[in-house]
């Protein structure tokens, strides 16, 4: 009985710290969260597009992948969207920032002709 315990929670454990991260590759160089936008933006080079936006939450710090709740009033979180296009034989990348650190690597289709594309 305890042995399938540990290893119950031994699958648990691996399975969630795969779940978290995001990356993907700018030609040799690989891109992941945590990342700031600077580091990106040196790595990647300038994205193709750049949305950005706020919105209002409790203010939180993480730790271990948790997150922990520092305060009960809303704080303004700044959020940016990042669309890299690297042609139309690659797929292109969303990459979401808060407060200036890379959070989320989303897949998009194929890229096209741009000023990034080939």
């Amino acid at each position: 009985m305890f042995r399938a315990a540990l290893l119950a929670a031994a699958s648990l454990l691996l399975t969630s710290g795969l779940a978290l991260a995001d990356s993907f590759r700018c030609g040799t160089r690989l891109v992941t969260d945590g990342d700031s936008t600077d580091k990106v933006a040196a790595l990647c080079g300038r994205p193709e597009t750049v949305e950005r936006s706020e919105v209002w939450r409790r203010p939180q710090l993480w730790h271990r992948g948790r997150p922990y709740y520092t305060g009960r009033d809303p704080v303004a979180v700044s959020v940016e969207f990042w669309v890299y296009n690297f042609g139309p034989h690659r797929l292109m990348r969303r990459l979401r920032f808060e407060d200036g650190l890379l959070v989320e690597v989303e897949t998009l289709g194929h890229g096209y002709h741009g000023s990034r594309g080939e």
